[in-house]
């Protein structure tokens, strides 16, 4: 079975592998824990523990790890290995050059050490984002410097929904200033994120200060088949109605009525 252990510290997920390990253990544990990071919009620092207590791992359980694996990687931000198990520990040396995440492998008795490398990894995306489902919007918050993982994280998300719908109705990015690329890799997969999904976002929005109001060209560039308007940095959920509505819908229809009656 596995379980998840409930002494980690925050930001880190940890996985215990006790008796053998079947199919029916990644349903119940692991796909719930990536669900619920894709929802969140956050990254997985993920402590994997196959200490004494645990013996094998089904057939069915092998493919299971492999398939959710590879649908899953670029949800990680970083992954230890806590086991004796010399064949574990062997194959994920091995295993590691294709994570698209940092890997280490430690005994039982450094599970501690474990746990404080993930938790001293840098500091998570300068994106982070959450899929509003009810409104068919995804809300990206800009806070640093853009990585390559920002927008793996971000495709993931995209990804998962356009394999059950025909589009997304709507992108909305809340900034105050626009922060950069925290290098070349950063710009490239930016461009390569645009590329392949612009397509089929209907409407993007900017929920942004007047110091990121240059960007709004920018992003209008990219997607043009989308509508780009700009709301105030405090008008988020405006932005989100907005995005979330019919083609061609006036911005200042979501704006609430202030004026003083007559």
């Amino acid at each position: 079975m596995l379980e998840r252990a409930q002494d980690a510290p925050p930001g880190v997920d940890a996985v215990k592998a006790i008796g053998t390990v079947s199919k029916d253990d990644y349903e119940a544990v692991i796909e719930p824990l990536l669900d619920e990071a894709r929802r969140e919009g956050r990254r997985i620092r993920l402590l994997w523990e196959c200490g004494p207590e645990f013996r094998s791992y089904t057939p069915a359980a092998g493919w299971e790890e492999l398939k959710v694996g590879v649908g899953a990687m670029r949800l990680f931000e970083g992954c230890a290995v806590v086991s004796d198990v010399r064949w574990i520990r062997e194959s994920t040396r091995l295993a590691s050059f294709l994570m698209p995440c940092p890997v280490r492998v430690y005994g039982c008795a450094d599970r501690e050490e474990a746990l404080r490398w993930l938790t001293s990894l840098p500091e998570g995306p300068g994106v982070s984002h959450q899929l509003r489902s009810e409104a068919g919007v995804v809300v990206i918050e800009v806070d640093q410097p853009l990585r390559v993982q920002d927008f793996d994280a971000l495709a993931q998300t995209v990804d998962n929904w356009l394999d059950t719908h025909d589009a997304l109705d709507g992108v909305v990015v809340h900034a105050r200033a626009f922060p950069g690329w925290e290098n070349i890799k950063g710009l490239l997969r930016h461009v390569r994120f645009v590329r392949d999904h612009h397509r089929r976002v209907k409407r993007i929005a900017l929920a942004a200060d007047s110091r990121f109001a240059e960007l709004a060209p920018h992003f209008a560039n990219h997607f043009v088949r989308a509508e780009v308007p700009r709301f105030e940095y405090t008008e988020l959920e405006d932005a989100v109605a907005w995005a979330s509505g019919p083609p061609g819908r006036d911005p200042a229809a979501t704006a609430p009525d202030t004026s003083a009656a007559d």
